[in-house]
This record gives C-alpha cells, structure tokens and sequence, in this order.
C-alpha cells in the first residue's frame, strides 16, 4: 500500500504529467464512491443505505434539469470524473482510452493542454445535453429521472482531438491490427449517435459533445486559438497560490557575462520549421510511416500545420 501512495506523490509532484494525473484524480474517485457505497450497505438497511447513497452522488453527479444544475454547477465538471460501481465495464475501458490518446495529445501539446481539453469536454459535453434535454420534446419526459457520470465525454473530446491532430495515426487493435484512428474515431461518433436515443441518451449526448470540442479545438489551435487558455489561466492561478515560497537565505551579486547569439532561418519566424525541415519530415514519413518520427519532429510538423 505504501508503494500506491509514493506513486501517487510522484505522479502530482512531477511537472508536465497531467495524463497520469487525471488517471489518478478517476480511480480515487472511484475508490471513494465505492467505499461510500460499501459502507453505507453494511451499516444501514438496504432501503435506507441506497436511498442515502443516491442522494448523496446527487451533489456531484451531473442532472439536466436546470433547476438543479444552476445551484450546483460544479457538478458540471465533478461527473467526468465519476464512474459505475463496475470498473470492468466503466472505468476501465475509459482509461485506457484516456492513456491511449491522452498520450498523443500530452506528446504533441502538452500536458496543460491535455488538461485543458479534458475539462473542456466535460463542460461542452454537459452543457449540451442539458440543452437538448430542455429544448426537445423527445428527452423532456425523462428529464426528471436523467442523471449523468462518467469520463467518456472528456475523453471523446481527447479521441477526436488526436484523430484531428494526426488522422493517419494507427493503433495495433487485437485480432484486427493496425487501425488509423480517425477510423476509431468514427466508429465511436456512430456509436454514440446510435445509442443517442436510447436508454442511456444523457452520456450520448455529453460523447457528441466531447467528440465535437475535441474537433473544433484543434482547428482552432491550428488557426493560431487556444479556446483552452482560461483553463490554464485558472490552473496556473492556483498552483501559484498553494506553490512554497522560496526565499534564498544568502544574496549572491555576479556581473553578467556578455553573450553573442544567431538565429537560423528556422528561428526566425516564431520558432516554425522552414520548408526543407518539413519536407524532409514528410519525406520520413513516405519512407518510414509516420511512428518513424521523433518527438522533436512531430512538433516541428504540428508547428508548421499552425502557419
């Protein structure tokens, strides 16, 4: 137990690791609503300890009804990272999609971004359910009975991001092989619109949601707009305030030493890639596929698609 706790200190203490986080931040979620639901079971008649159990997951689980919602907002983020009691059938499948194509998006934008995207799909997701569920007759009757959990619209949002980013990107699947992922992309986005009028509307709808923002989010990254700034505004806010301040107990006066520096070509126009370096990326590319490149080079290619 020791060993779960030290990783989970490392994982929040390490910089630029917001995929493993947001990992973390879902399994205590769920290990605590699992825990309430365990306790409350064994002290409590059954009547009872669900009726309570329910009502307390209200606070955090996300309804459409606007007379909820608008007394609690925050449960317009805190039901992403909320689960079914069934890991196996919940929780697991969500995070390894999240590790999966969290882990393209972390690559070629970082980790705040990362971060950024997942909330965004969250809020995206739930606004837009609540929308529908209010404006069409056809979700208004179970409108009462509807509430919502669950990582899958964020993580929609995440899949359709990385299929927009880099389209030709292939996961080897079992039984099928390698699979671009814009083609997973799309079979979830038929999957969602299926079930958008089924039992389970409420998470179809955040999915549509989550899979939408993650598009326009990149397109909007490519045009030179980061929708994802104010989250980050918000993030650096508060690491700022809970961040120890350091006060160096010795001063120590230096006289700068005198520098001389020249910029390439490719530095001067913001940091992009010239021509030759992206023609020589997509000449890897045609050689050796795209998983051929480096980190450094998918960058550059990223870069140059934003000019």
């Amino acid at each position: 137990m020791s060993g779960i706790i030290d990783d989970f200190k490392y994982a929040f203490a390490k910089r630029n690791n917001g995929l493993i986080q947001l990992i973390w931040i879902n399994v205590i979620a769920y290990v605590v609503t699992l825990l309430l639901f365990i306790g409350l079971t064994v002290s409590l008649p059954k009547e009872q300890s669900s009726a309570l159990f329910y009502t307390i997951l209200s606070y955090v689980n996300l309804s459409p009804s606007l007379a909820v919602v608008l007394f609690r907002p925050w449960t317009l983020l805190s039901y992403a990272f909320l689960h079914d009691l069934n890991p196996i059938a919940h929780l697991l499948p969500n995070m390894l999609m999240l590790y999966w194509f969290g882990n393209i998006i972390q690559e070629f934008l970082g980790s705040k971004r990362l971060v950024s995207l997942y909330i965004l799909g969250a809020i995206f997701g739930g606004l837009l359910a609540i929308a529908l569920f209010n404006l069409i007759p056809f979700y208004q009757a179970a409108l009462p009975s509807t509430t919502i959990i669950g990582a899958s619209g964020s993580i929609l949002a995440v899949v359709f991001a990385a299929a927009t980013l880099v389209p030709d990107y292939s996961f080897f699947l079992f039984l099928i092989g390698p699979v671009r992922i814009k083609y997973i992309a799309f079979f979830l986005l038929l999957m969602s619109l299926a079930s958008s009028i089924g039992s389970n509307a409420g998470g179809s709808i955040v999915h549509l949601g989550g899979a939408l923002l993650g598009f326009v989010y990149i397109k909007q990254l490519q045009a030179g707009r980061d929708l994802g700034l104010p989250i980050e505004i918000v993030m650096n806010f508060f690491q700022n305030l809970f961040k120890p301040s350091k006060k160096p107990s010795i001063k120590v006066a230096y006289r700068p030493k005198e520098t001389s520096y020249s910029s390439t070509a490719g530095n001067s126009q913001a940091g992009f890639p010239d021509e030759d370096e992206v023609d020589e990326i997509l000449d890897k590319i045609s050689r050796s596929g795209y998983e051929s490149l480096t980190k450094e080079e998918k960058q550059k290619l990223f870069k140059a698609s934003q000019k």
